[in-house]
């Protein structure tokens, strides 16, 4: 399925993966309203057989952010519902029916690293760059940014990225907690479908608890966040899938850890 500016393809035997790649190559995939909306419509709409999702941007880069020549003037009521409506359409991305993981390339460069951000897992190739320019541009993050960016790199680093313009390469932003895979040049898709893939064969439950309920642990003290793990891990054990997977290990069927 193609919109404008973005494209849906299906990947693997039962069509597990939804593979989502914005496509305004000219524009650095910049993010105007249409595109936010129509990757929310995407993410509410996925077809039953997806388990998990890559977004990806097509061409040189990942994406360069807010479409800034589409920027128009707003009061502070309509900036603060233009912000909202980042906010519903990421929180789709986040806490969505699967597991997404994000093909970084290139830039990923302020509302692209919102939406990175949203994401589960981030596979970057050495082409890739990261800020948040919105500082020197007398605005402000608007797509949830102020909340996860923060809960990968730290305050005081956004803080740093943010007044200064700062610039981190691949390796750093790796090293940082922008990204969990740093692979070669071009390679970044490739390795973030072998990932999906994988996530897809999971047990459901367990995808939908690492996704939905270990973020909210990390946020609850540690007497709530001890209370909802035990029932968390009481809801995935008694599916009858996980039963069927514990029996295969008991068995000797199913195969064991192996050193990396």
């Amino acid at each position: 399925m193609t919109k404008k500016d973005i494209q849906l393809e299906l990947y693997g035997d039962t069509s597990e993966v939804a593979v989502i790649r914005l496509t305004r190559p000219k524009k650095r995939n910049a993010i105007n309203d249409g595109l936010i909306l129509a990757i929310r419509d995407l993410f509410e709409k996925l077809p039953k057989s997806v388990r998990a999702a890559v977004i990806d941007g097509e061409g040189e880069h990942f994406c360069a952010g807010l479409d800034l020549s589409e920027l128009q003037e707003r009061d502070a009521a309509q900036g603060v519902f233009h912000s909202r409506m980042w906010h519903a359409a990421l929180e789709h991305v986040q806490y969505g029916p699967v597991p997404v993981v994000a093909a970084l390339h290139g830039a990923v460069v302020g509302g692209g690293l919102e939406l990175a951000s949203a994401c589960h897992i981030r596979v970057a190739d050495e082409t890739t760059f990261y800020a948040l320019p919105e500082g020197s541009r007398g605005i402000f993050v608007g797509g949830g940014g102020a909340v996860r960016i923060p809960r990968l790199i730290g305050t005081a680093r956004m803080t740093d990225m943010m007044l200064t313009g700062r610039v981190y390469n691949a390796q750093d932003g790796e090293r940082i907690g922008l990204a969990q895979y740093l692979v070669p040049t071009g390679t970044a898709f490739d390795k973030a479908l072998e990932l999906a893939l994988r996530i897809a064969s999971n047990a459901p439950m367990t995808n939908y608890a690492l996704t939905h309920v270990l973020p909210r642990i990390a946020d609850q003290p540690a007497d709530q966040g001890f209370m909802t793990e035990a029932m968390m891990a009481a809801i995935a054990q008694s599916a009858p899938e996980a039963k069927d997977r514990v029996r295969a290990f008991l068995e000797g069927r199913a195969a064991k850890v192996q050193k990396a």
